[in-house]
């Protein structure tokens, strides 16, 4: 079976995008991890799935498969480029969606040609919802003797401050904490610098990725731990190696970000 898809990238967060509206494949027919090596497949970090909901008041159901086949909660890069791809492939004419996922309902706002506001939804701080194994719920924790800040925004999230993060060498830290035994259903890995109360720098390592060129939920996890313990405005922007998103976030409020997404090329499968 042939399968059309469409290459997009937010910030160099890159995804493959199918529209499966008509129900004419699942996904276990699709192998995922040869789909994306960037050597002998297409080449990705997820496959984004555009699919009906059968929920009342909701646009569509938006499926997120991380590289390496593991189907995730959320993707804040990806839920920019969904909205975008909706919107120019005419599926939609709305500006305004409300699109269901493995962690609820988003709400998506597409400004203009290349812009797109993501209501991210509330942050976790609980950890048996992150889920993480720890005992009581703190604004930051010790693991592998690094202090970090836990939560989840639809994914589970470690943030760790570093005074620069340019050289960082990050993958063993990040995969040591990934594989510490505290995160049953894995953890993205944040390493991020402030530079001012209004502007930070991030690197993220993702679960089943490794690291990405940008990550708007580790963005989100970021600025709500900053915002929590007091380091950073309500307003930030996070300077990523792909480019900048804005986050805005008030204690006890949802989490609101801006940033753009892009087309790179359309192209199909066999399947």
């Amino acid at each position: 079976m042939r399968l059309n898809f469409t290459k997009m990238h937010g910030l160099g967060n890159d995804f493959i995008v199918i529209n499966n509206l008509n129900n004419v494949f699942n996904d276990n027919s699709i192998n995922i991890p040869k789909l994306a090596n960037r050597h002998t497949g297409i080449g990705f970090d997820q496959l984004l799935i555009v699919e009906s909901s059968k929920k009342a008041n909701i646009d569509f159901k938006y499926r997120i498969f991380n590289a390496d086949g593991q189907e995730v909660q959320q993707c804040g890069n990806g839920a920019r480029c969904f909205a975008l791809y909706v919107f120019k492939k005419k599926l939609s004419i709305k500006r305004k969606l409300n699109v269901e996922t493995l962690n609820g309902v988003i709400e998506l706002i597409i400004n203009d040609a290349c812009s797109v506001i993501v209501n991210m939804g509330e942050p976790e701080f609980m950890p048996s919802k992150i889920p993480a194994n720890l005992d009581n719920q703190h604004k930051k924790y010790s693991i592998n003797d690094i202090e970090m800040g836990i939560l989840s925004m639809g994914n589970p999230h470690a943030v760790i401050l570093a005074n620069n993060i340019a050289n960082l060498e990050i993958d063993k830290t990040a995969e040591d904490i990934q594989n510490s035994g505290y995160f049953p259903e894995g953890v993205n890995v944040g390493f991020m610098q402030i530079n001012s109360p209004i502007n930070i720098s991030l690197r993220v390592y993702e679960r089943g990725v490794g690291e990405t060129q940008a990550c708007g939920t580790g963005a989100s996890a970021a600025v709500v731990f900053g915002v929590e313990n007091d380091l950073l405005d309500n307003k930030v922007r996070v300077s990523l190696p792909g480019g900048n998103l804005d986050i805005n976030y008030e204690k006890g409020s949802g989490v609101l970000m801006t940033g753009p997404a892009a087309f790179v090329f359309e192209g199909w499968i066999e399947v």
